[in-house]
């Protein structure tokens, strides 16, 4: 059987890439503009196109049901940089209060760089987890963006980046994974990290 999985979008850019990645690697994917509890997905992922305000809006307004509980106790959310940043109580790039699964907040990169962020960056690894089977300390992977998480949580932080200052790059907790990267933009690094929370949507 074909594992089912959906991007959520928000409506404010090209997704293709992320679908593409995720269908070279088997999987059968959706694109959904709300949660809807008839439509049965063993995988969410919120990608990392748009702003703060809109896309929260959108997962909000446009939804029959409540985000904590479509997703529920089990089923594996992904989030990419901005769907990253909305897993958490707020952020400086607008007003709405976030999905608030993990505590903290999302800021501003330090002016002490260029904003926004681009490019290819290593990772440090603070603690395996699943999404990060097989990705080796120090692998490449591309960021575009220009806030960053902050929370006091810190065994959230499955990997940092540094930038002079450590920015968190992979977060984990329960179901809940984020990437402040692209993972449908760090070519084989990427494709594996999608392959592994494709594994975790089979279970």
């Amino acid at each position: 059987m074909t594992l089912k999985v959906a991007i959520f979008d928000y409506g404010a850019g090209n997704i293709f890439s992320l679908k593409n990645s995720l269908e070279k690697n088997g999987a059968q994917v959706d694109i959904i503009t709300s949660l809807d509890k008839s439509k049965e997905y063993s995988g969410l992922l919120l990608p990392g196109v748009g702003n703060f305000d809109p896309a929260v809006r959108s997962i909000r307004d446009y939804s029959s049901t409540d985000f904590k509980d479509y997703i529920g106790q089990n089923m594996p959310v992904l989030g990419i940089c901005l769907g990253m940043e909305m897993f958490f109580e707020k952020s400086e790039e607008g007003k709405e209060r976030g999905l608030s699964v993990m505590d903290g907040e999302v800021v501003l990169l330090p002016n002490t760089m260029k904003v926004p962020h681009m490019g290819w960056n290593s990772l440090e690894i603070e603690q395996q987890n699943k999404f990060l089977e097989g990705i080796d300390e120090g692998s490449w992977v591309y960021f575009v963006h220009s806030y960053m998480i902050k929370t006091k949580e810190t065994e959230l932080i499955a990997a940092n980046t540094d930038y002079g200052i450590k920015v968190p790059a992979v977060i984990q907790q329960k179901n809940f994974i984020g990437t402040q990267f692209h993972p449908e933009k760090s070519g084989k690094v990427g494709f594996l990290m999608l392959s592994n929370f494709l594994s975790e949507c089979k279970k």
